[in-house]
């Protein structure tokens, strides 16, 4: 593992190694995740549904109910799915081998134990096929210490998203993992509308991609996928012309043609000198090549100057 100065790791995982644990894991965060759709108000390109990394995990952050707030958390430490309501009731679920059924099916009981009752579509998004919850036991793979380091990964990319995030004073997101694709994502935003996008995500209707989509953008983030390792990803919508001939840093950074995205391998990070600085020059350059076609870029972006006439 590459330690940074901030005493975070980036690890070694092969995808390869522990795909069925991933998509294992995808099948739950969508299960935890559509009870964040089915309660939190709607917000903008969807900015209600994705979770959040933790200092344990992943978490859907509070969420109204029947008797005031919950929560869920991924622990990722423990090993453990943590329920807890604003009452002090809690249920805790052991994460471990099982299938997306049973799993399913505990949380459905412990949220009726909690006095929490919440219908959602219970079925998966944006994979194909797309078997209703209930029903897979097909995904039922868990191992605890692949689980725990695709964590570490996470916490490591949000970090260094979020310190990018921070040199931007336009309409952005959050940074959030988005549990449709199973990504750890981060946009920004130009201002002006955007064309209506034409869909196509398995399983998933085409309005719900127009409501993503409905302003131009610049979205980067880490997916568990792409390369041996991961790999971190930008795109734009919509592409600018030439946006993918656009020079990029670091030059082992390439646009992937087949999905539209510019792709950095995890393992060129996580073996960099400075993997915090890689990551950083892939972010800005994508953004760059987005961005420079005609994004008011002066007034969207802080400036120190200003920062200083500030204070």
């Amino acid at each position: 593992m590459r330690s940074t100065a901030t005493g975070e790791h980036w690890p070694a995982l092969e995808v390869a190694e522990w795909a069925d644990t991933r998509d294992t894991l995808h099948m739950w965060t969508q299960i935890i995740g559509k009870l964040r759709l089915a309660r939190a108000p709607a917000v903008n390109h969807w900015w209600h549904v994705p979770l959040y990394v933790s200092a344990r995990g992943l978490t859907t952050s509070a969420i109204p109910c029947e008797h005031g707030m919950f929560d869920i958390e991924f622990d990722f430490i423990d090993h453990q799915l943590h329920i807890r309501t604003s009452t002090g009731a809690r249920h805790r679920i052991n994460l471990e081998p099982k299938s997306v059924a049973a799993f399913y099916a505990e949380v459905t009981a412990a949220l009726h134990a909690l006095g929490i009752d919440i219908d959602i579509l219970a079925r998966p998004v944006e994979v194909d096929p797309a078997i209703p919850f209930a029903e897979d036991t097909t995904h039922a793979t868990y191992d605890r210490d692949h689980a725990h380091d695709f964590w570490r990964q996470l916490l490591a990319a949000d970090r260094v998203l979020n310190r990018f995030r921070a040199s931007f004073v336009g309409k952005a997101s959050p940074v959030h993992f988005f549990w449709g694709a199973m990504d750890l994502a981060y946009t920004r935003f130009s201002g002006r509308p955007a064309p209506p996008h034409p869909g196509g995500a398995p399983n998933c209707a085409d309005w719900v991609m127009v409501e993503g989509y409905s302003h131009e953008l610049a979205s980067t983030g880490f997916w568990p996928g792409g390369s041996a390792e991961g790999s971190f990803y930008a795109y734009a919508y919509p592409e600018p012309d030439g946006y993918a001939e656009t020079p990029i840093r670091p030059e082992a950074g390439y646009y992937d043609p087949d999905v539209h995205e510019f792709l950095l391998p995890y393992e060129v990070v996580r073996t960099a000198d400075d993997p915090d600085t890689t990551v950083l020059e892939f972010l800005r350059s994508t953004y760059e090549a987005a961005a420079d076609p005609g994004w008011d870029r002066e007034n969207l972006e802080a400036r120190p100057a200003r920062r200083t006439s500030a204070d």
